[in-house]
């Protein structure tokens, strides 16, 4: 005969938060590891720059991005890069 097991609603919910905590964790970037992808309002703090500013890089082609579900998403490397070439 085989043992019946019994599964609660407090177990599951316990489940899942337990489980979307792993996620995040394996999600968020390590100490000392920057994000890959930043959304634009990221990238205009890190810039310093104004939402028509991050427009204009984007259409003159300076700033390459990613749409997905309408959120645009710039890589960390190109940021970085921008950067870089304006060091005064």
């Amino acid at each position: 005969m085989t043992a019946i097991e019994l599964i609660t609603k407090d177990d599951l919910k316990n489940f899942k938060s337990e489980l979307l905590t792993e996620i995040k964790a394996m999600l968020k970037p390590s100490e000392g590891e920057s994000k890959r992808w930043l959304k634009s309002s990221e990238v205009k703090k890190l810039l310093s720059i104004s939402p028509g500013t991050l427009q204009n890089l984007r259409i003159n082609g300076t700033l390459r991005y990613t749409k997905m579900g309408g959120i645009l998403y710039y890589k960390s490397e190109d940021i970085q890069k921008i950067m870089e070439d304006n060091l005064r």
